[in-house]
């Protein structure tokens, strides 16, 4: 048996994985809707603060995830004072401009397969810089550090 062509089915299978990427890109108020247990122990200062997608000294891990999302990069510190995490939320620059800045560049989009964009090619001059650092010292926000490009 013959199958006929159809010219739109390419063209509706692409706009199905557009609209699947777009609708599971994770925002402060999905990842609320995703733990509603989490977001109900915070302050009403500090929902208010994760409903923007901001942080503020004191929040658990829990609240910074609800807020930010996982992070690029974890380093962990231990000494005398006992041990320190940071959190980096990094971007892709290439000569000055920023090649993606945000939590798919890490390759852990909704795909769940290997890293597939064009911030992953090999452009010169390309670097990785912290946006922000969120530090944590008992599992509790104790500094935020924001850095300027150069």
């Amino acid at each position: 048996m013959k199958t006929k062509f159809t010219p739109h089915l390419p063209i509706l299978m692409i706009a199905a994985l557009v609209t699947a990427g777009l609708t599971s890109c994770s925002t402060p108020s999905t990842r609320i809707r995703a733990n509603p247990e989490v977001f109900s122990q915070l302050t009403s200062d500090q929902q208010d603060l994760v409903r923007n997608g901001r942080i503020g000294l004191g929040f658990s891990t829990d609240a910074v995830k609800l807020a930010l999302g996982d992070p690029d990069r974890v380093t962990t510190t231990e000494d005398n004072d006992g041990v320190t995490t940071v959190w980096h939320y990094a971007s892709y620059e290439a000569d000055g401009h920023p090649l993606y800045t945000g939590y798919y560049h890490a390759g852990r989009g909704w795909w769940g397969g290997p890293p597939a964009s064009f911030y992953y090619l090999d452009y010169p001059n390309r670097h990785v810089r912290d946006r922000f650092r969120v530090t944590f010292r008992s599992n509790r926000v104790s500094a935020i550090t924001a850095e300027s490009a150069a």
